[in-house]
């Protein structure tokens, strides 16, 4: 007996990582040294900061996984994979600097993950950062056929004055609420639930949805905000919190952002709901808070701001090509979100 009789073909891993060494260069910044292939990576850290703290996140797809295995589809997976980790990161402050991922699935396909990777590469130039390295496991019996699940880690940096953590923020400040690419990453175990509950098809056409199939919606990647935030933070605009609107919405996220003795108070008819929520709330028959507390709803990142600083920091993103909103005031309280 051998390896590849138990179920796992090194030389097809060798030849994986060969296949995909020119995607990952792609990605890489002055700051790596070396190349792919060792048993780590290594960045050197940027010049010019005084107190630079380093700052880390990780984070998974979830069960969106399941749709792009039904549909075959798996070039912007990849993409989630990365906004979820660099998304949460840049809520600090801090510029992603590099991402690994790990892969795993019970029997290596190279062009099926080539496409993950072609994702990742993707979502690590979008948002600026190098993929340093990462690790595909081959194991066989533990996944169905054709199936993989994924796991990103992204590293970032700021300035220790320039850290953002919520204690700027103060009562009368507003929440920008910038807009998602639908419903990104998060509760698709229900969006799964009411297709599957309902008989309906990932090809169906809504006519909500414009032409657009179920699939093609659903597998919209999740937004990565990292450059036109940070190029903001290079002006004069004030950002005094920020939050990324993953698994809980904006009810579990918002608060995170705030400063102690502070709530906030959302205005949900200040922007436009897009209409795949609207969709799955009928098909489901999912209550309003329901909905609020599983989805986006629309919002994938907000920014909490000045009062003063409310429609300069809207023309901003909208000239970023990003829809924004003022969505609400950072009240006294004591950390909950109040939506009307």
């Amino acid at each position: 007996m051998d390896y590849r009789e138990a179920g796992v073909d090194v030389e097809a891993g060798r030849a994986f990582v060969k296949r995909i060494r020119s995607l990952v260069e792609s990605t890489h910044r002055p700051e790596v040294l070396g190349g792919l292939g060792g048993f780590s990576g290594f960045f050197q850290l940027p010049k010019g900061y005084q107190e630079p703290v380093l700052v880390s996140g990780t984070d998974g797809v979830g069960t969106k996984l399941k749709l792009a295995h039904q549909c075959d589809r798996h070039d912007t997976v990849g993409i989630d994979l990365v906004a979820m980790c660099v998304n949460d990161v840049l809520t600090s402050g801090a510029e992603p600097l590099f991402f690994l991922d790990y892969m795993a699935t019970g029997k290596l396909n190279a062009d099926q993950l080539t496409q993950v990777i072609e994702g990742i590469t993707e979502g690590c130039r979008r948002s600026g950062c190098a993929l340093l390295g990462g690790e595909t496991a081959e194991m066989p019996g533990f996944y169905q056929p054709g199936e993989y699940d994924l796991a990103g880690f992204c590293v970032g940096i700021v300035e220790k004055r320039k850290i953002i953590d919520g204690s700027q923020v103060q009562v009368g400040d507003v929440a920008i609420g910038l807009a998602s690419q639908g419903v990104h990453s998060n509760g698709f175990s229900l969006v799964r639930k009411i297709i599957e509950a309902t008989e309906h098809s990932l090809d169906d056409r809504p006519d909500s949805l414009c032409g657009k199939t179920l699939a093609e919606e659903l597998l919209t990647p999740t937004r990565i905000y990292v450059k036109p935030v940070l190029a903001a933070r290079q002006t004069d605009l004030a950002v005094h919190g920020m939050a990324h609107i993953t698994g809980g919405g904006l009810p579990e996220n918002l608060p995170r952002g705030l400063g102690t003795n502070q709530s906030i108070q959302i205005n949900t008819n200040a922007w436009t709901v897009p209409p795949i929520f609207d969709w799955l709330a009928a098909q489901g028959q999912v209550d309003r808070a329901e909905m609020f507390n599983t989805f986006n709803m629309g919002i994938g990142f907000v920014l909490i701001v000045p009062p003063n600083q409310v429609d300069r920091t809207i023309q901003w993103f909208r000239e970023q090509a990003i829809e924004a909103w003022a969505i609400g005031e950072v009240i006294a309280g004591t950390g909950e979100l109040i939506l009307y």
